[in-house]
């Protein structure tokens, strides 16, 4: 898989930067102490802030208490999202559809099944019993990717990996998975064919897993045009 793929640096990856609105988040959390204060700190380009992976990750590091979980998701979608309004104002609705105890419950179990069964197990629960509307698989696998980006890269413990529209048309065009491979909406069995793919591709060309991750990015992102962003919607 890894033939003609243009494989990006470790350190551009973990630099992609996004900038971010931080008055339009705060008007929709459920109140300020949802916001991580770790992105107040995020350097300036041009009018806004902006955050990229290895700032995420460092919110994740705190994903072990309630508010940190909360910090994570609101971090994820931040990174996710970009400035748009309208794109910002969709991620949004995740707050507005459920109520805090129940976000807090569902990225609890999400995330303990991750951490105790790995990223296929975290993916089930996100995409069944840990559902939260308006979180679809192209902004959960962020948080479990940001979750668990530390997680030993062998075995069952691999690496929970992005999987959006735009990183989904690359192993389709290449052939690796077959016509009936979806844009969205993706099953755990797919999801962890796409693990598999990403993880070999990794050990061939000897590199971290979200490596090939962003390598994906980038070829789906020109096989659909300029317009798409890592920001497409999570369906």
């Amino acid at each position: 898989m890894s033939e003609g793929l243009v494989v990006p640096s470790r350190a551009d990856v973990l630099g992609q930067a996004v900038p971010f609105d931080r008055a339009r988040w705060l008007s929709l959390l459920p109140d300020v102490t949802w916001w991580p204060e770790r992105l107040d700190a995020c350097p300036r380009g041009g009018r806004w802030l902006q955050v990229d992976r290895r700032t995420v990750f460092e919110v994740a590091e705190s994903a072990g208490t309630a508010d940190g979980r909360r910090h994570l998701l609101v971090a994820a979608l931040v990174w996710g999202s970009g400035t748009k309004a309208r794109a910002v104002d969709r991620r949004g609705r995740v707050f507005a559809r459920s109520s805090a105890a129940d976000l807090d419950a569902r990225l609890a179990v999400a995330l303990a099944r991750l951490s105790e069964s790995g990223a296929d197990a975290g993916y089930y629960a996100f995409n069944n019993e840990a559902h939260i509307p308006e979180l679809g698989p192209a902004f959960f696998t962020k948080v479990l990717y940001f979750a668990g980006g530390r997680m030993p890269v062998p075995d069952v413990r691999r690496q929970p990996l992005i999987l959006d529209r735009v990183v989904s048309l690359a192993p389709r065009d290449r052939g690796l998975v077959d016509a009936t491979w979806p844009s969205t909406g993706w099953t755990t069995p797919q999801y962890s064919r796409y693990l598999d793919l990403a993880h070999e591709t990794a050990r061939e060309a000897g590199v971290e897993p979200d490596v090939v991750e962003a390598a994906l990015f980038g070829s789906g992102r020109r096989l659909s045009g300029p317009s798409e962003s890592q920001t497409e919607p999570s369906g």
